[in-house]
């Protein structure tokens, strides 16, 4: 397939690139700090164009996908943005000479990252670079996890509880006030030091948090903390076989309340892993996940794993700035 040939810069991209000079330019800075080949190969393998067309690199488009994540825009949006904004332009690779993809074409790239289950190793490979900048500090990790609702009409009680529009999204309490959302459950494991996503897992909102805990753990985790939901003897022997730590909140039974001591320490817990519902905070807020933008499943991942990506380039910038 014939790909198109773009970043051949003009005399007015030299001059617009001298007229930077005068300002901060954060999209450069954040573009700078990652060594894009290792993308470039992960991504070689997907086509980007319908048949017959000159497709956009993968790396460029993947770059895209970024900004959009940055500055909560749709698809049509980030189409207009990628016209108007010349640092979008140069933080995806092109000159201001080149043809810029339409909405239709970062809707099919999402598509194709999904089917081609290349997002996890996305994620991997940047992780892998924020490990060998000393940015992860691996003394502490903290999960939980946080319903987002669907982008579907929540089914009445009448209806069938799968919803013919988003059949992947499901009904899930709130564990602390249990009111039911229908739609889908974010789960996140954060570096206790920098607040980097170092996991990730999107699930239905009905799976209940300790089922994905041990899957979510990363290597080398340090301590876990984690709130009620997780108290299982389950995790914490699997935290155990781990060589992890125990910071797990503990619930109170009906036949057996909670000691002072167990009261102190889960406010003393509860405190350590306050961070983590500030990750959500900010994915929700400025990333776009108070609701859930797709109608299914491996969409939504790869929209929550951008979002981690992006979330995870904003914090390296930050402890680069410190």
């Amino acid at each position: 397939m014939p790909r198109r040939r773009i970043g051949q810069l003009s005399w007015l991209d030299g001059a617009l690139s001298r007229r930077g000079e005068r300002r901060r330019d954060v999209l450069a800075e954040l573009k700078a700090l990652v060594d894009w080949a290792p993308f470039e190969r992960e991504l070689s393998v997907l086509p980007c164009a319908a048949k017959g067309e000159a497709s956009y690199p993968a790396l460029m488009m993947f770059k895209v996908m970024l900004p959009q994540r940055w500055y909560e825009l749709s698809d049509p949006a980030m189409e207009a943005a990628l016209f108007d904004r010349v640092s979008f332009v140069s933080f995806a690779g092109l000159s201001l000479e080149d043809e810029t993809p339409d909405h239709a074409t970062l809707w099919r790239f999402r598509q194709k990252l999904a089917e081609a289950g290349l997002i996890e190793r996305l994620f991997a490979e940047l992780s892998r670079q924020l490990e060998a900048r000393g940015v992860v500090v691996k003394q502490g990790t903290l999960i939980d996890a946080s319903i987002v609702p669907s982008a579907a009409r929540r089914p009445r009680m009448d209806e069938a509880v799968i919803s013919p529009s988003d059949p992947d999204a499901r009904f899930g309490a709130d564990n602390e006030r249990r009111r039911f959302s229908f739609g889908y459950k974010m789960h996140v494991a954060v570096d206790q030091g920098s607040a980097i996503i170092r996991a990730w897992h999107l699930t239905p909102a009905n799976v209940q948090d300790v089922t994905v805990a041990p899957a979510l753990v990363p290597a080398a985790a340090g301590v876990v903390y984690a709130d009620r939901a997780y108290d299982a003897a389950s995790l914490r022997a699997a935290l155990a076989a781990r060589g992890c730590g125990d910071g797990v909140m503990r619930r109170g039974r009906r036949d057996q309340p909670l000691s002072p001591e167990m009261v102190a320490r889960n406010h003393a817990l509860s405190l350590t892993r306050r961070p983590v519902e500030a990750v959500f905070g900010t994915l929700k807020r400025s990333y776009g996940f108070r609701r859930m933008r797709y109608f299914s499943a491996p969409r939504n991942a790869v929209a929550f794993a951008l979002a981690c990506m992006a979330f995870n380039l904003r914090r390296w910038q930050v402890c680069t700035t410190r």
